[in-house]
Order: C-alpha cells, then sequence, then structure tokens
C-alpha cells in the first residue's frame, strides 16, 4: 500500500478513521479533540513513564533495544494494541558528520569505531512508542532512517530523489567539530530540498556535541543560525548506541520525541484536529529568497550544554 507524498502511512486497525489528506493512508482517531494550542500534540516523556512500560519492554530484549526488520514490529498484549504510523527520514549532511552514528544512536546499534563512508543507501527502522494527549490509546511510530554517503549522492544522480521518494522529514546534520559542514548547511538545504516539497518536516542536528575541547562550532554562531533561518538546532552526542540503561532510551528519547512530535503535528493540523501555535514569531526568509515552510522545534539537548 502506498501512500501520498509527505503524509506518514497509518496502518489500518480497529477504531481507525479514514484520513481526510487525501491519501490511502488511516489515521488512528484522536477522540474528535483539538490538541490544546500551542502545547505539545503528544505527551513528552510518556514512554520513560510508569504509564508507558509495557511499550517500552516491547522494544527492548534482555534491557537492550531489540532490532527489527522492515516487516516486524514489537508485539504487545491483546488489550494493549496499539496503531502502527510509517514515516520516512532521509539523513543528510557532510560526509564525516555522524549520519551513520546518529542513526545507530537512535537505534539503539552498536556505532562502528572508525569512519568508513556509506557507500549506498542504508534503511534502518526504529520503533517508538508516544501518546497523543487527545486520545487515550498510544501510537506506534515506525521510523524509517535512510541514510546515504555524501560521495554517492553526488557521483549518482539517482540517489537523492530514491532517498527523497514519500519522505515526511529530513535532518540536516553537522559536526561540532568539523566548521565546514556548519558553513555549508544553507548549501546543502538548497541543494537537498525542491520548490515543491515544503510539507517535509525540516531538522537540523549538530552531533559530537559532547567533544567541546575539539569544537569548532560556538553557541554564537548556532544562535544566529537559527535566528536567520528559523530552524532550531539539536544536539547529539558521539557516544555509543547501546550504552546505558533500559537500551539508552532516556539517552534518545528528547530527540525521538521530538521528531514524533514534528511528524504527528503536521498530519493532525492538515486532518484539521490540531491547530498550529500562536504567538510564533514570523521567521526571516531564507538569504536569496524562496520560502522553506515554518518547522518551530523545541530545542532538544541530548547532552548537557558546554559551559560558556
Amino acid at each position: 500500500m502506498r501512500r501520498s507524498k509527505g503524509a506518514g502511512r497509518r496502518e489500518a486497525t480497529p477504531g481507525a478513521v479514514t484520513s481526510p489528506r487525501g491519501g490511502s493512508g488511516r489515521r488512528p482517531a484522536v477522540g474528535g479533540l483539538m490538541a490544546e494550542r500551542g502545547g505539545p500534540v503528544l505527551e513528552p516523556g510518556w514512554l520513560l513513564s510508569p504509564a508507558g512500560r509495557p511499550y517500552r519492554d516491547s522494544i527492548l530484549h534482555k534491557n537492550r533495544r531489540r532490532v527489527f526488520g522492515l516487516l516486524e514490529r514489537p508485539v504487545l498484549p491483546p488489550p494493549l494494541a496499539a496503531p502502527t504510523v510509517t514515516y520516512k527520514l532521509f539523513v543528510s549532511g557532510k560526509s564525516g558528520v555522524g549520519k551513520t552514528a546518529l542513526v545507530a544512536m537512535l537505534a539503539g546499534t552498536p556505532v562502528p569505531p572508525t569512519h568508513h563512508e556509506t557507500l549506498g543507501i542504508e534503511a534502518t527502522t526504529v520503533h517508538w512508542p508516544a501518546k497523543p494527549r487527545a486520545s487515550g490509546r498510544p501510537v506506534i511510530f515506525q521510523l524509517h532512517f535512510w541514510d546515504c554517503g555524501d560521495g554517492a549522492l553526488r557521483k549518482f544522480e539517482h540517489l537523492l530523489p530514491a532517498c527523497k521518494e514519500e519522505a515526511d522529514a529530513i535532518l540536516f546534520l553537522f559536526s561540532f567539530t568539523d566548521r565546514s559542514s556548519f558553513e555549508e548547511l544553507p548549501a546543502l538545504m538548497s541543494r537537498v530540498i525542491g520548490p515543491d516539497e515544503e510539507n517535509l518536516v525540516k531538522v537540523v542536528v549538530g552531533t559530537k556535541f559532547d567533544l567541546s575541547p575539539q569544537a569548532d562550532v560556538t553557541e554564537g554562531d548556532v544562535v544566529a543560525f537559527e535566528g536567520t533561518w528559523g530552524l532550531p538546532v539539536l544536539r547529539a552526542g558521539s557516544g555509543p548506541g547501546l550504552g546505558g540503561a533500559g537500551g539508552g532510551l532516556a539517552r534518545v528519547a528528547p530527540l525521538l520525541d521530538a521528531l514524533v512530535e514534528r511528524l504527528w503535528r503536521r498530519d493532525q493540523i492538515a486532518a484539521g484536529v490540531a491547530l498550529e501555535d500562536e504567538g510564533t514569531p514570523p521567521r526571516p526568509e531564507p538569504p536569496g529568497g524562496g520560502g522553506w515552510g515554518r518547522c518551530f522545534l523545541t530545542q532538544i539537548h541530548l547532552f548537557p550544554p558546554r559551559d560558556a
């Protein structure tokens, strides 16, 4: 079953209602209630709470993250069954910024000890349960991260369209230890985003944030970028994806919660069951004109901010 471009594919489940977006997907019913204006449409940190324990256990195996195949999903008792919503996220960035390492950390899989250029496209599936505020029924987000080496993208023209086909979000990565990767972000966004792709959720992530002594990008640089582009920068560390109790969920929960919040809000606004934020100041157009659409993310730190 295919889905309309830029819309998450909803698996058909009891109690679902037909999506008004015009696609063939289905979205879980949200009780007919408008999300509180300006507030999150999903409960932040729900998966780590006592109420989320059964769903948290469904994505763990022996206190480590369970690895799922493309056709697999978490198994829950019938009374706790939850609909699955599928999204595709394309991870882009200069070679060496940590695209593969970030995906491995989010999936809870081993991070390669040394850098090797990704030769083609690597797809990784991450399941992340969350609970809509307007519904008593959780949702399992099935996130397909598509990672492609920058060198391969430049060499083979068909790879970029394949990565963006039916994508719901694009993650633009830079490394805090590589200033050129930060300075090239505007050019990267211009090269990747087309004029007819405004519905894509856009996320900027700074990797290797925990390597303070080696940092080449300052907090002032980040603040200036956020003010110009209206895209708050999320931070991620460089540690392995397997560490920590509970499969390292607490380490990745802020970023994964932020991603599914933005994807779910976009679709709920389009469906007419959530309202856009009020009081958000207008974002200046990027240099050279051409709007990028609104993508206001709450700033997330996967590690404590460095001392000034």
